[in-house]
């Protein structure tokens, strides 16, 4: 291990030859043990392969860009729960201001997922997208379930939305606290996403989103 990493493992938790260390390559999981430690500088011994738990939904989240310590939150949140991708979106009623600062925070919110990953120990960090307009980023939906969280009257509860469906993967899209436009509703609904209702309360966007992933975890079996 070299760099940063090996600099936080190494100055800043202490870490001590002999000490045993989970390790992975975002596909496979290692227990390795510490054999020398300099300076920007770790060496493992490989001890033994382990058991690599990868969640048996691909989920995909598109979330409206917010004020960033709401979004960042969020991002840490949904990294515990197993999201495959994030994708920031440009909703019309985004704050702009946010929007133009948002490619700034790229680094600094791979940075987020990386140390979320860690914490809860996944075998792959999620992969963060960039911004994307909502209509494009619903036209790549693919054959994933698609749902949109709405606060239209008419929207069916997410509890029906998901009652008995099956599904390998899934796009859950989730949008500012103005809400969608008119438009974006309709581009949603062209590219076949499923809106869906949280209940009449007013939700804050970073609790729509823990409470809806775990929803969906919980409705397409992720173990």
């Amino acid at each position: 291990m070299e760099g940063e990493a090996a600099h936080h493992l190494g100055r800043v938790l202490r870490a001590q030859t002999g000490q045993l260390y989970e390790l992975s390559d975002g596909e496979q999981v290692w227990l390795g043990r510490i054999e020398n430690v300099s300076r920007d500088r770790i060496q493992f011994a490989l001890v033994e392969q382990l058991p690599a738990f990868h969640p048996s939904v691909d989920v995909t989240l598109l979330l409206a860009v917010v004020k960033f310590d709401a979004f960042e939150w969020a991002i840490e949140k949904v990294t515990e729960l197993g999201v495959s991708t994030i994708v920031p979106l440009a909703t019309e009623r985004c704050d702009k201001a946010l929007l133009a600062a948002a490619a700034k925070r790229a680094d600094r919110w791979k940075k987020i997922l990386l140390e979320s990953s860690q914490q809860s120990r996944r075998v792959r960090v999620p992969v963060l997208a960039g911004l994307a307009k909502p209509d494009s980023a619903f036209a790549s939906r693919k054959d994933a379930l698609g749902v949109l969280l709405s606060e239209r009257p008419t929207a069916a509860s997410l509890r029906k939305v998901l009652q008995g469906q099956q599904a390998a993967s899934a796009t859950l899209a989730i949008g500012p606290e103005g809400g969608w436009t008119d438009a974006e509703f309709a581009a949603a609904q062209r590219s076949g996403f499923l809106e869906a209702s949280l209940g009449r309360r007013i939700l804050r966007t970073e609790t729509a989103v823990i409470t809806a992933l775990a929803s969906l975890n919980f409705a397409l079996g992720d173990e």
